[in-house]
């Protein structure tokens, strides 16, 4: 479906019609409800403490979630940016938990680069899911990507030492590792940077599998 709106909505509908077809009434509440923003670098998009009204939807740039654990260290939860290696959780920048809860963020969104980005209103989608059964569903499948997403990340950070968490960056999302800086990196497998090289260095140090087998031979 071909989308015509005066705003540069684009990235943002032709996501979302990848999910669910989109009719003409869902198109205008979505564009009524959104906005172009860009962001300078280094700007905080949201606040720990903060109440979410908004998501983003990012169309160039870079940024990341963040949290402080109990120490008072950042962790990234999420890297943001829009390309053809991006899923769910890259495109999309918000506190899910604040936004749908209407509670207080626990999450920071930083812009690393200069960043632009579609704004979507909450208050204003939220008031049409009534009327508008197709925003309906799509919020939905949205709401399934989000918890799978955040499980997937609880898992790894709870469950698994962190030279396991590092194998598993390699494993699924190797391309981070050209696009951001060791620190965030290392902050994102829940480590330091020294952490990190040290990880690096010992898994070089580990004979790669069938190795030893082929010199006995």
């Amino acid at each position: 479906m071909r989308y015509i709106c005066s705003i540069n909505a684009m990235p943002l509908l032709n996501y979302l019609g990848r999910i669910i077809s989109l009719d003409d009434s869902a198109v205008e509440t979505i564009v009524n409800n959104c906005k172009d923003v860009l962001i300078p670098k280094g700007h905080t998009i949201f606040n720990e403490g903060k109440i979410a009204k908004y998501a983003w939807f990012i169309v160039s740039g870079k940024a990341r979630s963040y949290y402080t654990d109990y120490a008072g260290k950042a962790i990234t939860w999420s890297f943001h940016f829009n390309e053809i290696q991006s899923d769910f959780k890259n495109l999309f920048m918000l506190d899910y938990n604040s936004l749908l809860t209407q509670n207080p963020g626990t999450m920071y969104i930083e812009a690393l680069t200069e960043v632009s980005a579609i704004r979507i209103g909450q208050l204003g989608l939220k008031s049409s899911f009534d009327h508008e059964p197709v925003l309906e569903r799509c919020l939905r499948k949205l709401h399934e990507y989000f918890f799978i997403a955040a499980y997937d990340r609880v898992f790894n950070l709870l469950t698994m030492p962190a030279s396991d968490r590092y194998r598993h960056l390699l494993r699924n999302e190797p391309h981070l590792l050209q696009m951001f800086p060791d620190k965030y990196l290392a902050s994102y497998i829940g480590v330091e940077p020294p952490s990190l090289s040290r990880i690096r260095r010992n898994l070089k140090s580990i004979p790669l599998p069938g190795a030893a087998m082929s010199l006995a031979g």
